[in-house]
């Protein structure tokens, strides 16, 4: 009888890859990144107390009994060691496409991870969990114009060729949400879940025209604004040749005199971007690429139980 062990190198670089973005980065396997970023998620939600994440997100209560067992969800009860009864589970999956900016801004990265490494590590872990629902999930990549299309959909192939996708070397362009978004709205007709993945550090104009149309036919839409730490507070210390990754020119910048003046613009362009979410009713979030990707799968849950419960209230 022979027994194998896993390797202490291995399982030590899996337990902090679970939280180090950077670690997490390194693994080159994609789908292993997002099996890893959604084990950890899950791991997380039992320590915590907010277990009403889940509950909210997939028509989930806890077992009491009398309750009939045949709808005790069992593989939530494999990651959680809790007994939950899932209502009506064909009538809650959802359809769900993921809109991922592959432009040649999201290439920068300060800290050796980039903004379109991260990005599309979230799109993978984001589109495991929603497999693993029983949820259908699409992605629709874009620069100036729509590079991939993968309508929403739950097989293991199409989780793999989801996988494979996202995994492409996108060089990129310039941003343009206007092609983008008008595509969506003609191959995302039936009500979904929209998940806009993206720097957002372009004119916002038509952003919000495309955005706003998309609201008003009755789809939910989660950004998830995603920024190199550098770019949030301008933390260069020397004065360097910057180079402009969406037009052919450089600008040579002392950090210390233009500080101020780039400040000042990101917070009044954050700002706009806000308000522009605000007008349409809907969530975003920002995260830093030194942030645990589990935070935006809480933070996903969160915005999906806000707006469930918007829609309660509606109904009423």
């Amino acid at each position: 009888m022979t027994m194998t062990t896993a390797s202490p190198h291995k399982a030590t670089h899996s337990a902090s890859a679970r939280f180090d973005p950077a670690a997490l980065l390194s693994i080159r396997n994609l789908e292993l990144r997002a099996k890893i970023v959604v084990q950890g998620f899950w791991s997380g939600l039992h320590r915590s107390p907010y277990h009403g994440f889940s509950v909210e997100f997939t028509e989930y209560r806890q077992y009491t009994p009398g309750d009939d067992p045949r709808y005790l969800d069992w593989r939530l009860f494999a990651r959680s060691d809790r007994f939950y009864i899932k209502k009506f589970e064909d009538e809650t999956n959802l359809r769900c496409l993921m809109v991922l900016d592959t432009s040649a801004s999201m290439q920068f990265g300060s800290g050796g991870i980039s903004k379109a490494d991260y990005a599309r590590t979230l799109a993978a872990s984001i589109g495991y969990f929603l497999h693993q629902q029983g949820d259908a999930v699409g992605l629709l990549s874009f620069d100036s114009q729509v590079r991939d299309y993968l309508p929403p959909r739950n097989r293991s192939a199409h989780l793999r060729h989801l996988f494979v996708t996202l995994q492409k070397d996108h060089k990129g362009s310039a941003t343009s949400f206007s092609t983008p978004l008008s595509q969506v709205g003609r191959v995302f007709t039936k009500r979904g879940l929209l998940i806009v993945i993206s720097d957002f550090l372009s004119p916002l104009e038509e952003l919000g025209k495309g955005l706003g149309e998309l609201a008003a036919l009755g789809h939910e839409i989660i950004l998830f604004q995603i920024l190199d730490p550098k770019e949030i507070d301008f933390s260069f210390e020397k004065p360097a040749l910057f180079q402009d990754l969406e037009e052919p020119r450089n600008l040579f910048v002392d950090p210390v005199a233009a500080s101020h003046n780039y400040l000042a613009k990101f917070a009044a362009h954050q700002t706009s971007l806000e308000e522009t979410c605000l007008a349409s009713g809907i969530a975003r979030h920002l995260f830093r690429t030194d942030t645990a990707l589990q935070s935006a799968l809480h933070a996903l849950l969160r915005a999906r139980s806000k707006n469930k419960t918007k829609r309660t209230r509606r109904n009423r």
